[in-house]
């Protein structure tokens, strides 16, 4: 399970967000993030996705379109991902990242958000409960590792490193000569199933739609640098700092991994998170949410009641 590495320009100006019911506070100006654009859709408790590397947050649509009824959803996409890169252009992207959705949720009294992030992104999510945890309500992790070198046969930094060192250098060497498309993705949920799947990334055409859109809608400078960011992140020693419930969901299918190999190497990821909920979802590859829909719907329910 690989996927994590495969694959407006200036902040808008503050609008109010909407009041969620039931909440004790009233609107606030809504807080400009620098790092990534956010659209806010229905009332109710706070829920925030984040998608992963090179994605949009089309990978979200069906699941925010469900929940917004009866939740307030936070849309994030890192800016380089289906937009203009902005502050990401240079410098390091993930922990500035997380910094600035950990400012928005506080700027915008968003009390105890649920927060569920894919890859990349469940990463992100992983590190605002390690480095926020009075912040989130409850995790939810969507294939996404505290730490990818095992995968790779690295048991730390020091032996992944060199190896996303060498990643970042090719992708970057392709980025002046490559000019992201940003236009919408057209990813129905009704494209015929693959007779190949997409690599290791998924098994559905909806998701190998998403998957292509996002690659293409992606500035390759955020990219080389986001993915040696995710590389270069460990943060299974603070695993245990996490205070909020964590679910983790994570795919399997028999043409990658055995069940049992795949609770083996989701359970020893995640060794560190005490109490961690962890749910395989079986016949799904790593876009669990096209390849699986119905299957993540019931998770995902499950989690916000939980």
């Amino acid at each position: 399970m690989t996927g994590l590495l495969l694959a407006a320009a200036l902040a808008a100006i503050a609008t109010p967000l909407p009041a969620a019911t039931g909440s004790t506070h009233a609107a606030r100006p809504a807080y400009a993030p620098t790092r990534f654009s956010v659209t806010v859709e229905g009332r109710g408790p706070d829920v925030i996705f984040i998608p992963g590397l090179s994605s949009t947050r089309e990978v979200w649509a069906a699941s925010a379109a469900r929940l917004k009824a009866h939740y307030r959803v936070h849309l994030v996409q890192l800016r380089g991902f289906g937009e203009p890169a902005g502050a990401n252009a240079s410098g390091p992207v993930l922990q500035p990242f997380v910094d600035d959705l950990a400012a928005y949720i506080r700027a915008n009294r968003l009390h105890k958000p649920a927060i569920i992030g894919h890859s990349m992104g469940g990463l992100a999510a992983l590190m605002i409960g390690v480095q926020q945890p009075a912040l989130p309500g409850r995790l939810m992790i969507v294939d996404s590792f505290p730490f990818i070198g095992p995968v790779f046969g690295a048991p730390d930094l020091a032996a992944i490193t060199p190896r996303a060192t060498q990643l970042k250098a090719m992708i970057l060497a392709q980025a002046a000569s490559t000019k992201p498309d940003f236009a919408p993705a057209d990813c129905l949920a009704s494209l015929p199933v693959p007779a190949t799947p997409a690599g290791n990334m998924s098994n559905s055409g909806q998701g190998a739609c998403i998957m292509r859109h996002g690659t293409a809608a992606s500035d390759l400078r955020v990219v080389g640098q986001a993915m040696y960011d995710d590389m270069t992140t460990d943060v299974r020693p603070d695993l245990g700092n996490i205070i909020a419930p964590l679910t983790m969901l994570y795919p399997q299918d028999d043409r990658l991994l055995t069940a049992a190999a795949a609770d083996r190497l989701y359970a020893d990821a995640y060794a560190g998170a005490k109490g961690a909920k962890l749910v395989r979802i079986p016949g799904s590859y790593h876009f669990i949410m096209q390849d699986q829909p119905a299957a993540f719907a019931a998770a995902l329910d499950a989690f916000l009641k939980r």
